[in-house]
């Protein structure tokens, strides 16, 4: 974890002095903090420190909720995505952007409804699986991924104008440019309740390892234990998506490829699993940031481009296994 934490800072530091116009960062910082308009207070405070944080935070909130996912349900190949959270969230926020839902709750109205449609995704997801097999889990997941989908595909066909439209399609892809510091009083909040309703929930992750019938010998409420991991999920993904769109493959990615080095406890993993993800969706964002100038390609087609060959990697791997 220490050099997880290292790499963590340096990162930071680095996407603050990757852009298009070389400023001093430490300037820059002073003179935000200072209250001083300036050329380099504008770009650092006001552009590169958002997209940073923001980066950060929404991967640090993928990669935990993946390691709580595969916790509970003891499959390494399961992610946020493959159990509806995302695409429940991404509904449920694209219904603001062009119904008017939640409109009292003003700028908090994409959140609100981001974070009740993982949340819903989930229990949909938890019901239909009943017992919680993780076969019958990924299969449950995959039916709501699939209703969620089609609902966003009724969302983008009655869309205003093909404009809005557009508007919708670019922001599902997934990005964390164009967002201010007033995103953060989504995402922090967001990261620390659900981080901490996770958290809290250690001991019941390590136990399930061995099988529910052995945690409910432990005295541990598996029933009660799993709608908290479930919850703390849908507030980390639900937030995530409201702010940044869909970024796929980081909670499925980080959590594998971490859990050796945590000897294959999901208990050990969630916080390394966290900073790990903040690591490699900054990482992939300096990366979008360092290409050739013109159309910039989004995070989330970046994270999908990486993941998706990873994740037919791990498929093949877990399928060696039992031949």
């Amino acid at each position: 974890m220490p050099y997880l934490s290292i790499a963590l800072l340096l990162v930071a530091w680095l996407s603050l002095w990757v852009g298009s116009v070389h400023v001093s960062v430490p300037g820059g910082l002073i003179d935000f903090v200072s209250g001083v308009v300036s050329e380099k207070a504008i770009i650092v405070g006001e552009i590169r420190l958002p997209r940073t944080l923001i980066a950060l935070f929404v991967g640090a909130a993928l990669g935990m909720s993946g390691a709580a996912l595969q916790g509970l349900l003891r499959n390494p190949l399961v992610e946020p995505g493959l159990v509806g959270a995302s695409q429940g969230a991404a509904l449920g926020a694209a219904a603001v952007f062009y119904f008017g839902l939640f409109a009292a709750a003003g700028s908090l109205a994409i959140t609100l409804a981001g974070l009740i449609g993982a949340f819903v995704a989930l229990l949909l997801m938890l019901a239909l699986s009943g017992t919680g097999r993780p076969s019958l889990v990924i299969l449950a997941g995959l039916a709501i991924s699939t209703i969620a989908g089609a609902a966003l595909a009724v969302v983008l066909n009655f869309a205003p104008n093909p404009y809005a439209m557009q508007e919708l399609v670019f922001w599902l892809l997934g990005s964390v440019s164009n967002r201010g510091l007033d995103s953060l009083y989504v995402l922090a909040p967001a990261l620390l309740v659900g981080g901490v309703i996770i958290l809290s929930q250690r001991r019941l992750l390590a136990a399930l390892g061995l099988g529910e019938q052995v945690a409910a010998s432990m005295g541990l409420a598996v029933n009660r234990g799993s709608r908290l991991v479930v919850l703390g999920t849908a507030i980390l993904v639900g937030a995530s998506v409201s702010v940044a769109g869909n970024i796929g493959f980081v909670g499925l990615i980080v959590p594998h490829l971490l859990r050796p080095f945590t000897k294959y406890r999901p208990d050990q993993l969630l916080i390394p699993s966290a900073l790990a993800g903040a690591i490699l969706v900054c990482s992939a964002d300096i990366f979008v940031r360092l290409l050739p100038y013109g159309q910039e390609l989004k995070l989330g087609v970046l994270t999908s481009l990486l993941g998706a060959p990873l994740f037919i990697w791990l498929v093949v791997k877990e399928s060696r296994r039992w031949l």
